[in-house]
């Protein structure tokens, strides 16, 4: 077991034997077993493990920066549309006076 449960100076420590032997077993290189156990004990001493309750607030927090992203995005897109209806009713209403002026001058000549 990668980590020793039990009481006493040793509990809760990372059996790093145990971990870069599964690494090894499943075909990393020794070189490569010993730096990732290496990385993990050393998060594992930090205190840098990843907890529910901040995982959540990470979720929570990127929750509201997508949010914030999404309107600024849904604003861009509404203002694109606005523009691209008015260029179209602009484009509308000069083939209309065009052709009114064709068949103005058509009718008299």
């Amino acid at each position: 077991m990668a980590f020793e449960g039990g009481t006493g100076d040793n509990a809760g420590m990372l059996d790093t034997h145990a971990v870069a032997r599964s690494l090894t077993e499943a075909e990393f290189t020794p070189a490569r077993a010993d730096a990732l156990t290496n990385a993990i004990r050393l998060a594992a001493e930090h205190g840098d493990q990843i907890t529910t309750d901040r995982f959540e607030a990470g979720l929570a927090r990127l929750g509201g920066d997508l949010r914030v992203e999404m309107a600024a995005v849904e604003t861009r897109l509404v203002r694109w549309l606005v523009g691209v209806v008015l260029g179209a009713a602009g484009v509308t209403v000069a083939a209309v006076a065009a052709l009114l002026r064709f068949w103005l001058a058509a009718a008299s000549g």
